[in-house]
């Protein structure tokens, strides 16, 4: 590999949101995948999964929150009282959950944001759930168009909807290298294109990925790697966490969890109404155990995943007190180990922390796959 291969992944996030914003974006904040990001791209605006990546702790998020709500939303709050996020333009959440829905309560408590809209999710994906989540999402797109002035109509929405599918289908071709036998990125380099893709315009967003379509057949994988893994988990914004994972000899070569690419990069479809091909792709693909009627569809997707990308073994990581996943990860374990599938719960903070111990434990782990 050459200089200009080797930084392929490298580059300046906090600079490219600074410009964006400095040339008149607006950056609306989002907390769960029940929100469709193509939603908060009208006009102007662009969609900002909220991270608090670099959160030093939770001391004043405590006060307000219960310690036994996920870190998350600690951290997320605690990110708001240091004035980390003064910079979002709006909020918009989704009540995906209790920890969610106290964080929604306390941000109106503490700040009261100018725009700060939740919208209502159904915990099914029948033709009644998406008929109401349809009517949900067209109500939040009128608030959205009266508050920010925006074009929310069908045809600026299904305009929206093509160019987020483009930026989608491109990513897709990337991660696609990750099925081969020696993929040209590393997990964690991945993830920064992933953290990239949720936090910046569609446009900035493009050119990145443009850039790094043209030049993945110059490169080679950047790791010695012994066993090609997948991770499972809800929120992970912390590279630096797979990076800690990679460099005992395990590749992620898939990630199904809320901020990364499975299932979250799948193209809308796109057909004449628009709002309802949002509501039916939004509440069917996402991959999230608080759906009551999917859960054989999250199941058929990881075997489907294990088998596509060659896995050799399974890291669950469920976040610490969160109550879904907490449930989910335990039905996962056993039905891995019935498949004859190596596995390994990992139990997690959202901050990176322990950093010793996972080295450990996924040494261990790959010595026990006996690869």
């Amino acid at each position: 590999m050459n200089q200009k291969t080797d930084n392929l992944f490298t580059f300046s996030w906090d600079k490219l949101l600074e410009t964006a914003i400095d040339s008149g974006s607006k950056p609306l904040g989002y907390t769960c995948s029940y929100v469709p990001p193509v939603l908060l791209s009208a006009g102007s605006l662009f969609p900002y999964r909220v991270n608090a990546k670099n959160v030093n702790g939770t001391e004043v998020a405590d006060i307000y929150l219960s310690q036994v709500t996920c870190s998350y939303t600690r951290s997320v709050l605690e990110y708001v009282m240091d004035d980390q996020l003064e910079f979002l333009q709006g909020w918009v959440f989704a009540a995906g959950c209790d920890h969610l829905r106290r964080l929604y309560d306390n941000l109106q408590y503490l700040i009261s944001p100018d725009f700060c809209h939740i919208i209502d999710v159904p915990h099914k994906s029948g033709p009644d759930a998406i008929d109401w989540y349809e009517q949900e999402l067209r109500s939040f797109s009128r608030s959205l168009s009266e508050y920010f002035k925006v074009d929310m109509s069908e045809p600026a929405i299904s305009q929206k909807i093509y160019e987020y599918n483009t930026l989608m289908n491109s990513l897709t071709e990337i991660s696609n290298y990750r099925k081969i036998d020696s993929p040209p990125f590393s997990g964690a380099e991945f993830q920064k294109l992933m953290t990239a893709v949720w936090t910046l315009p569609l446009e900035v967003a493009q050119k990145i990925v443009k850039n790094i379509k043209q030049n993945l057949d110059k490169r080679s994988c950047p790791i010695n790697f012994r066993a090609r893994v997948l991770i499972i988990s809800s929120v992970i914004d912390h590279y630096e966490w797979i990076e800690c994972i990679e460099n005992v000899g395990a590749l992620v070569v898939a990630d199904r969890f809320c901020t990364g690419a499975i299932p979250g990069i799948e193209a809308y479809p796109e057909t004449e109404n628009p709002f309802h091909d949002i509501a039916a792709h939004t509440l069917q693909t996402n991959a999230c155990p608080r759906m009551m009627d999917t859960y054989e569809r999250r199941i058929d997707l990881i075997l489907e995943t294990i088998h596509t990308y060659q896995v050799d073994g399974v890291i669950i990581a469920p976040m610490k007190f969160c109550d879904i996943w907490g449930v989910e990860s335990s039905q996962l374990m056993n039905l891995f180990k019935d498949k004859g599938i190596p596995v390994l719960r990992l139990e997690r903070e959202y901050r990176l922390s322990g950093e010793g111990q996972l080295y450990t434990r996924v040494q261990a782990f790959l010595e026990q796959m006996k690869l």
